[in-house]
């Protein structure tokens, strides 16, 4: 507790070097410590920005959060990338801390997602997600750590109607100090985080006085004993005071009254704690020497802080991905005997095979449980095949569904997740973007996220404004994730198993109008299944049309680069020409295979970028660009990019749809144009 004092004492004597933004834990010192003490290597916590002490009380240093705290290169959670007090750790010696954002209370779906990934193993008999074996009777937990504040976002309700449900092994402690920022409990929330929690039923819940060192050690003491042998969900709601700043940047003088600043010192935990053990027989002589010491520590690894070197800036693109294994293609992709698929059963297949193959993977998601299997049946029989454990339905919430799989991966699972339309995906890009995406970045490597999320999308006739959206281009704006487009069966499976197997999070678009091939004119996107083994790895584009060697040598042919739906415009279109056109079909949007197309494009002097969204603004006209550039001195015309018309919506009559929509015929009009260059 001293440490923390001196500590934040010292940060606000050397503002000027301590430049980075940084909360400290005074006044949370007492319930942190208490619960750091009862924590085992084998455990799992998600601190949270203020919890500087119970990282001290884990075993990490000053010294080691100093490095943080000065994005210092040897800071050996982020290497300099992350705010202070924002940890992450795989080691032998102290539990696991997942990567969790700043973003409030986004680390409660995280760490509910390691909650039941540990669960699942426990049930399944798969070894223990952990680094000893516990003892019969003592089974590893997770604790999630959270201000109060944080208890009003949507997404905690989404982890705690989670844990209820499934009675996952998890703690959730509530360090609550009566404010949010500038705004006071009172004028923000209509309960704390125990009434809350009464809501929830099913859930565990206690009150303790935060500031009371014996009292938070021994509630945290009976509540890990407690969820340790009984595998339940608990909140401990711990009353505490804020005794620093919110953070360097927002002060506390900004905002608060001599009155109120007065009432939370009067909770201080170390006078409390001194005076106790003063009061139990220690000396004050004793307590004067733990204080000298503890201060010599901490001015000591001050020094040694500011002292250490920074990061090297040619190191700052490393750990955006950690490498797949799958760089070639590999297997038979029209195997002799083999019948003819559509895509929805190549997926289906696929998922099969990796199912049987690999005892970690789930898969979940809304209605994909064995009743339905799927609104696209795209699941059908899975459920049966494996088990209501393995295939199973979540409720309507897709931030869980997305940001589940942190955890899940961080225990050694395989998540394959769904959300059911493209339309609804908003609601799980904060996890998307916040956790998911910067986790093996900002964890440098330590906690990439192996997941793969299925989203069906796309129009397909009459599907109407909330079922028939493109998304590409906001997915694409989030760096640290993949994403695959198959056009067909047979890269349906090719790259559904290359993305199962890359371990990085990897988003797969699956057209809704290719499912079953009922579009006019996608009978091509029925295949013959590939062989068990078959791969293609992501980011190798095919061309799936050539164009005539005669006609390029005279400049009079173009390459079409599209995915999805705009494949079979595109084949379609190309028949009105006598061989000039060549499509490239991307199959990966990201990674791209950028030495591919801007070999073809020089080669044909003649480029259109064909997509199914909306054109103004969206990735199809970032590419045009980059294209534009790269090719800029073998050009023979501008490039040029067509999609949908730039409406807030697809509409749901038919002829309105298409009228928004590319097709074959208003595609031919734009490629005649452009080879009159």
């Amino acid at each position: 507790m001293y440490a923390v004092k001196i500590m934040a004492a010292t940060y606000e004597d050397n503002r000027s070097v301590c430049r980075y933004v940084h909360s400290t834990s005074r006044g949370h010192e007492a319930i942190q410590l208490a619960t750091a003490f009862q924590l085992l290597p084998k455990d799992y916590v998600s601190p949270y920005y203020r919890d500087e002490a119970l990282l001290l009380g884990l075993g990490f240093t000053p010294y080691e959060l100093m490095l943080q705290l000065l994005a210092k290169a040897g800071d050996i959670f982020t290497g300099g990338r992350e705010y202070y007090s924002h940890p992450n750790y795989r080691g032998m010696d102290k539990p696991v801390i997942i990567h969790q954002s700043s973003a409030t209370g986004m680390q409660a779906i995280p760490t509910t997602g390691i909650a039941q990934g540990i669960q699942y193993k426990e049930n399944s008999k798969l070894s223990q997600p952990t680094k000893i074996t516990p003892s019969v009777n003592e089974g590893v937990i997770t604790l999630c750590s959270l201000g109060d504040a944080s208890i009003t976002e949507g997404e905690v309700s989404e982890a705690f109607q989670f844990a209820v449900l499934k009675q996952l092994p998890v703690i959730y402690l509530v360090q609550d100090n009566h404010w949010g920022i500038s705004a006071t409990a009172e004028e923000s929330r209509s309960m704390n985080a125990f009434e809350f929690a009464a809501g929830f039923k099913g859930m565990n819940r206690l009150q303790v006085d935060g500031s009371d060192f014996e009292e938070s050690y021994r509630v945290m003491k009976e509540v890990c004993e407690f969820v340790r042998r009984e595998r339940k969900p608990y909140l401990v709601h711990a009353q505490v005071p804020l005794l620093g700043h919110h953070t360097s940047g927002v002060r506390k003088e900004f905002y608060r009254t001599k009155e109120d600043l007065a009432r939370h010192a009067e909770q201080d935990p170390v006078p409390k704690l001194r005076n106790r053990l003063l009061e139990t027989g220690m000396l004050e002589n004793e307590l004067q020497q733990v204080e000298n010491e503890t201060a010599e520590l901490v001015t000591h690894d001050f020094a040694m802080a500011m002292a250490a070197p920074e990061p090297d800036p040619e190191k700052v693109s490393d750990h955006i991905f950690v490498p797949t294994s799958i760089t070639q293609e590999k297997g038979i992709r029209n195997p002799a005997g083999s019948r003819k698929v559509m895509m929805v059963d190549a997926a289906l297949y696929a998922i099969r095979e990796i199912m049987e193959d690999h005892p970690e993977v789930v898969f979940y998601g809304q209605d994909i449980g064995r009743r339905l299997s799927g609104v696209f049946r795209e699941a059908a029989s899975l459920a049966e095949q494996f088990g209501d454990h393995r295939v199973f339905n979540t409720a309507i919430q897709e931030a869980y569904v997305v940001g589940s799989t942190t955890g899940m991966a961080a225990v050694g699972l395989k998540p394959i997740v769904e959300i059911q339309f493209a339309d609804y995906i908003y609601p799980g890009l904060n996890q998307l973007v916040s956790e998911v995406s910067k986790s093996c970045y900002l964890s440098c490597g330590k906690f990439p996220v192996q997941m793969l999320l299925r989203v069906p999308t796309g129009a397909y006739g009459g599907g109407g404004p909330y079922h028939s959206s493109s998304i590409e281009t906001t997915i694409l704006s989030v760096k640290g994730i993949k994403v695959v487009y198959p056009s067909n069966a047979a890269d349906m499976k090719g790259l559904m198993k290359a993305a199962f197997l890359d371990p990085n999070p990897v988003v797969m678009l699956e057209h809704k109008g290719l499912y079953w091939s009922k579009v006019p004119g996608t009978e091509d996107s029925r295949t013959h299944e590939p062989s068990r083994d078959y791969v293609i790895p992501l980011g190798k584009a095919n061309i799936i049309v050539t164009a005539d060697d005669p006609a390029i040598k005279k400049g009079e042919t173009c390459v079409i680069i599209t995915y999805g739906m705009g494949v079979y415009w595109a084949k379609k279109a190309a028949r009105n020409f006598n061989k000039q056109i060549e499509i490239i079909d991307l199959r990966t949007l990201y990674p791209l295979d950028e030495p591919l197309l801007f070999e073809r494009v020089t080669l044909h002097g003649k480029c259109l970028v064909l997509t199914e969204e909306q054109q103004n603004n969206s990735f199809a006209e970032a590419l045009a660009a980059r294209i534009s550039i790269a090719c800029f001195k073998f050009l023979d015309a501008p490039v040029e990019v067509y999609g949908s018309l730039n409406l807030p919506a697809v509409p749901i009559n038919i002829k309105l749809e298409q009228a928004m929509l590319p097709d074959a015929e208003k595609l031919t009009i734009k490629l005649k144009r452009l080879l009159a260059y």
